[in-house]
């Protein structure tokens, strides 16, 4: 067989492949890389923090008896956390309700008085001046209950202080004092936060301040990707003079999961609306850690494109931030495509 005999023959081979890598190209469906309208975010760094972080303190004397959390322990609302020892607030409350008792059978006395001798000058049995000291004492007798009343709520409330109680459920993130340990009125003895009521805290560059401060809009991206809007912001008034940033504080909505004060996240501001080069995410194709997709030239033949991609945008869409142009043709099916680039490749290297 002449060597111009072979290459006919394997030329009307190569046929059928060329006509299927092209029938394959051909069927794939595709759509252009178009301008799309988004809003335009900025990233920055930030911390998250406690809203809710206080320092239970001792309102009144006495030893520490027991000490039933320790840091790290979740406590609930109302929970008790410190209980001192409370034998003198006992004999005061003893003392108080005494005294209350005393008053009140003054004050019978008094009244009974009172209203015998007003009978009395009612028939003028009496002078104006023994109705007047009746009176008086009636007065002073009513004062008296009034003031042992106010001293046994003080004393009730000096009982209820040797149980302290947490403000709000949180975390204990400090203990201050230690069991056996004389507390006396204004010790520290717990610190906690709350992980209920969490924000974050951003450095913004003095270049974007005013753009955040008149449109108030930011989100806070979540450990899973996900994001979160934020319930309000809070623009300090004054910048650093070292970094030229001012202090933002981010507020999230109550009952956000997967949040912890100290974490370091990215929370994203918006700026108004700005043009990105998109195409849908169904086109992308992972190849490793290279990201891009398969495009259809006007010759009908693919390639397959490295691109750097941007954030995710609405409608299912992503930024393009390099390596394709508007208008050009990408394949919704990276599979398919794959399967026809191979096809295309081998028919080349036949050829």
């Amino acid at each position: 067989m002449s060597r111009l005999t072979g290459i006919v023959l394997i030329s009307l081979w190569l046929l059928p492949l060329a006509a299927l890598s092209a029938g394959q190209a051909a069927d794939l469906a595709t759509q252009a890389a178009q301008k799309t309208q988004a809003p335009r975010e900025v990233r920055l760094d930030s911390r998250v923090e406690a809203v809710q972080q206080a320092t239970v303190s001792a309102q009144t004397g006495g030893q520490i008896e027991q000490l039933l959390f320790d840091v790290g322990d979740v406590v609930e609302k109302d929970a008790l956390v410190v209980r001192l020892r409370d034998t003198e607030q006992r004999a005061q409350l003893a003392r108080a309700e005494a005294a209350r008792a005393e008053a009140e059978a003054d004050l019978k006395r008094n009244r009974d008085n009172h209203r015998r001798i007003s009978d009395l000058f009612a028939k003028q049995q009496v002078s104006t001046a023994e109705r007047d000291q009746a009176q008086a004492a009636l007065d002073a007798a009513e004062a008296r209950l009034e003031q042992t009343q106010a001293s046994l709520r003080q004393a009730q409330e000096q009982l209820d202080y040797t149980q302290v109680r947490a403000p709000y459920s949180g975390i204990v993130i400090q203990r201050h004092a230690e069991l056996g340990e004389v507390a006396q009125p204004g010790k520290p003895l717990i610190t906690g936060i709350s992980l209920d009521r969490l924000r974050t805290l951003v450095a913004v560059p003095q270049t974007l301040v005013e753009q955040v401060r008149s449109r108030a809009k930011a989100e806070v991206e979540l450990p899973d990707g996900s994001r979160v809007a934020a319930s309000r912001i809070t623009v300090f008034p004054i910048a650093d003079a070292n970094s030229n940033t001012f202090l933002v504080r981010v507020y999230l909505p109550e009952g956000v999961e997967g949040l912890f004060p100290g974490m370091f996240i990215k929370t994203i501001f918006q700026l108004g609306q700005t043009q990105w080069l998109s195409i849908p995410d169904q086109a992308l194709a992972q190849r490793g850690e290279v990201s891009g997709v398969y495009v259809r030239d006007d010759d009908g033949r693919l390639s397959f494109r490295h691109l750097r991609i941007g954030r995710q945008l609405p409608k299912q869409r992503l930024a393009v931030l390099a390596g394709l142009e508007e208008g050009e043709q990408v394949v919704l099916e990276p599979i398919a495509a794959g399967v026809a680039l191979k096809a295309q490749q081998g028919m080349s290297h036949g050829q």
